[in-house]
């Protein structure tokens, strides 16, 4: 990119908004760095919200132009009458642990997290990246919540406009930028599938079907029949400890088979994918499954289905960002918005190792913006997109990189971010080693050694002390 960026503005002060802050701040190139955060804190969807109203979820949710979220409001609990704070709902649930060890999980430039349990509790993670946002916090405006970006062009060069409001005052505003990087994160529309009979089950049988953003604690299952849908990480470990209170066996409906871990549990039957919801009419509180099994008298179904990718303050964009919700259109290496790459998505990806992959879309977005590297033209990134497309198809598989492949892409952008001219000043995340490769691929054993520890798992701080050794040849 020939024009000379100097004004960056980052929406969102999560993980991926803080290693995007310090890429920009370390490259000392940027006159104006300014991150919007509509939270209180910094740690986006790490924070922690014990009440989460599912007021507003939809049901079928298969619309991802939704509006932007409104804020709900919380006093201070400390005593101290502070003023109230918003907050916005999160997935994070009350026994949430991570599901990556803390030595892959950390950021390259910070290794604090491994002073916690190995696989390290959401709170924990939280006031990690509360200290890893020290040094930026000075860039921050929280309680800011971003509704409108628009381009503009000025003698052929992009120029953005971000208008946010101050959630504590309703005051508007707008600032120009000559980049802008989204770091907000997609995890805030979430999907239902809309399954024949859904919706008139949903309105005989209202706050029997739910969404895992809402969930948690499970003692509101006690003594019920629940079905949880979906078998991520995060729906088998909300199905466990559901499994703990409610009537055995938990039902699992699965679209895909479990990873093998997952299998063979006792407090829970495998069920395939629900195929309708029956009329009220037929059976009481009952759904078939694709065998042609029919399960009634079911007093919750949480669905763990994932979300949709929604971005209601870009609404303007053309060509689209947000067509069906499962992927974001016209991006090169789920980073660049092709047509104007002065816009660049950080956090995309799914299935990934998070922190790192994040400071390695931000090395790459912060060369290219100071020049110190070149985009592929036009055409080549409409090829990469077109080729992305045709192996892993239009939908939400575009963004996922699992099985080692987010491993592969962290690698690829660290040599495409080595070939720029060398700086005294460069934050270069390293690339992930033989022996991270081997621990992640190990995560789903190590995870289970860990969980089959009980309470002494808090006090596990290595996978050797599992059990687990990586084998000479993979050092």
């Amino acid at each position: 990119m020939a024009h000379d960026l100097r004004r960056v503005a980052i929406v969102g002060a999560g993980a991926g908004g803080i290693a995007t802050a310090k890429q920009l701040l370390a490259e000392r190139h940027f006159d104006q760095i300014d991150v919007f955060e509509q939270q209180a804190s910094t740690g986006g969807v790490w924070n922690y919200v014990p009440y989460a109203p599912s007021d507003e979820l939809r049901i079928p949710q298969t619309n991802p132009h939704q509006p932007l979220e409104e804020p709900k409001w919380a006093g201070s609990d400390d005593g101290t009458h502070a003023m109230p704070k918003p907050f916005f709902v999160t997935p994070i649930y009350d026994r949430l642990e991570s599901n990556v060890p803390h030595c892959l999980m950390r950021h390259s430039d910070d290794l604090s997290l491994e002073d916690q349990p190995l696989f390290a509790g959401h709170r924990s993670v939280l006031q990690y990246l509360n200290n890893y946002a020290e040094d930026v916090r000075h860039l921050i405006s929280f309680q800011t919540q971003v509704y409108d970006v628009r381009r503009e062009d000025e003698d052929g060069h992009d120029k953005w406009f971000v208008c946010t409001k101050d959630l504590a005052t309703n005051q508007v505003s707008e600032k120009q930028y000559d980049a802008v990087a989204v770091a907000s994160g997609h995890h805030y529309v979430p999907m239902i599938p809309d399954i024949p009979g859904i919706r008139g089950w949903n309105a005989a049988y209202p706050s029997v079907i739910s969404h895992s953003k809402y969930y948690r604690v499970p003692d509101s299952f006690k003594n019920k029949k629940v079905v949880v849908v979906g078998n991520s990480a995060s729906g088998f470990d909300i199905a466990a400890q559901i499994s703990t209170v409610c009537k055995h066996p938990l039902l699992n409906s699965q679209r895909s088979p479990a990873p093998e871990f997952q299998r063979d549990v006792s407090w829970q039957n495998d069920m395939p994918e629900i195929v309708e919801f029956l009329p009220c009419s037929d059976a009481s509180q009952a759904v078939r499954f694709a065998d042609g099994q029919v399960e009634s008298d079911i007093d919750a179904i949480v669905f763990c289905t994932g979300y949709l990718y929604s971005f209601p303050f870009l609404s303007s964009l053309q060509p689209r960002l947000i067509v069906t919700g499962e992927r974001v259109e016209n991006t090169y290496q789920h980073l660049f918005y092709i047509p104007h790459p002065s816009l660049a998505f950080v956090g995309l990806p799914s299935k990934i190792i998070p922190f790192r992959t994040y400071e390695g879309q931000a090395a790459i977005a912060t060369r290219v913006w100071s020049g110190r590297l070149e985009l592929p033209s036009k055409s080549d990134m409409e090829d990469w997109e077109a080729a992305r497309v045709a192996d892993r198809g239009g939908g939400k598989k575009y963004h996922e990189l699992s099985k080692l492949e987010d491993f592969r892409y962290h690698n690829e952008l660290m040599d495409w971010a080595l070939e720029a001219a060398p700086k005294d000043s460069d934050a270069l995340p390293p690339k992930w080693s033989k022996r991270d490769a081997w621990v992640r691929k190990n995560i789903p054993a190590i995870k289970k050694a860990f969980a089959d520890k009980g309470e002494a798992r808090h006090r596990v701080r290595s996978i050797e002390e599992l059990g687990f050794r990586c084998p000479e040849q993979q050092r």
